[in-house]
């Protein structure tokens, strides 16, 4: 008798609670040009569309409205103070921070009396309201707490790691600052899905291309102590921990896994130092969900569509004994042909049944 065919959300829930789902998930992260061409080329009226006809069981995210959308001390910049400009880099465009509010700030003293945004700048109903429309088919993101990504928009990237080394007076306080806020706006975000939310984040790039950006030494002075203090809380309302880290992390895995308590990883940049597939399933695969793999920097822009097949069918074989949600390893990017993509998700609907690995 055929097994009848799963939501993405029971696929998902499935995984995260140790069982085998009808197939191998899959999920979805694209430049906002690479989803408008899809949507195109594919003849898709919206996202949902695109979706069920690749076949992808992508998450949905619900989260509070914004009741201001500026600093209340200067109107060109975002709730954080921090101003962008859009970087056109040929196929696309990023916004990127241009102005960094407190990149001049020597002392504690001028930190804390930054006005920081406050959980009261949210309207937390908006989710309820979400969560009621929702139809129950996939699963429901909300929140993500990254503060050294913001740390790094807040004071500059490069002082941002010398406050590490060398002001750690300043870094504690930022960091604390933006501890707090992110507690308690997840806390209400969280109370306010009402046992409905599935999934959050708890991020932080600890990788380069080549290595750690920081030491674990310092990972752990600086940033672990809030990333267990947020998974509580998740767990807490019964939500399960996805992390994000790029690049070569193995060092920081064995801390997230056992201290953390993370449950998925992404994403999977097995091109790095460490990051194997075969490595990372010998030593992690009993305690955790794999999110990535399909290489976006060679094989998906710059491979054939056999190539991308290719690599479908042997990520199937090395996650065998493992729990995977097949994905491109960060976003799809312009230079991504379309049939590339078309080739990953064709692939892993194609061979992605269990009986079929």
């Amino acid at each position: 008798m055929a097994r009848q065919a799963m939501t993405p959300r029971q696929r998902w829930l499935a995984l995260l609670d140790g069982d085998r789902p009808d197939r191998i998930p899959t999920d979805y992260q694209a430049t906002d040009e690479v989803t408008a061409r899809l949507l195109r080329d594919l003849q898709c009226n919206d996202i949902e569309a695109l979706y069920r006809q690749l076949h992808i069981d992508a998450r949905r995210y619900v989260a509070a409205t914004p009741l201001r959308t500026h600093h209340p001390d200067d109107p060109g910049a975002d709730l954080w103070g921090i101003r962008y400009r859009t970087i056109d880099y040929g196929g696309g465009a990023y916004r990127e921070p241009d102005h960094h509010p407190l990149a001049a700030m020597t002392e504690v003293a001028q930190i804390d009396a930054w006005r920081w945004p406050e959980p009261d700048d949210f309207d937390y109903q908006a989710i309820s309201r979400q969560l009621d429309a929702d139809d129950g088919y996939r699963p429901i993101h909300c929140g993500c707490f990254e503060p050294f990504l913001l740390y790094g928009y807040l004071r500059g990237l490069e002082r941002s790691f010398e406050d590490l080394a060398l002001r750690p007076e300043i870094a504690d306080a930022i960091l604390g600052h933006l501890f707090d806020f992110h507690y308690h706006h997840l806390r209400r975000s969280f109370e306010a899905g009402g046992g409905r939310i599935d999934l959050t984040w708890v991020a932080e790039d600890l990788g380069s291309q080549f290595g750690p950006l920081i030491s674990l030494e310092t990972y752990r002075r600086f940033l672990l102590p809030h990333q267990i203090n947020m998974a509580q809380l998740a767990r807490s309302f019964g939500i399960h921990v996805m992390y994000h880290t790029d690049g070569a992390a193995r060092l920081f895995l064995p801390d997230l896994i056992d201290r953390v308590g993370i449950e998925i990883l992404n994403p999977i940049q097995w091109r790095c130092p460490g990051m194997e597939r075969e490595g990372l399933v010998a030593d992690f695969g009993d305690r955790l969900i794999f999110h990535g793999s399909i290489d976006n920097q060679q094989t998906l822009p710059f491979g054939s569509p056999d190539d991308v097949r290719a690599e479908v069918f042997e990520s199937i074989a090395i996650y065998r004994s493992a729990r995977w949600i097949c994905n491109p390893c960060h976003n799809l990017q312009p230079n991504t042909p379309t049939e590339n993509i078309l080739a990953m998700y064709q692939a892993i609907h194609a061979r992605g049944r269990l009986g079929e690995r």
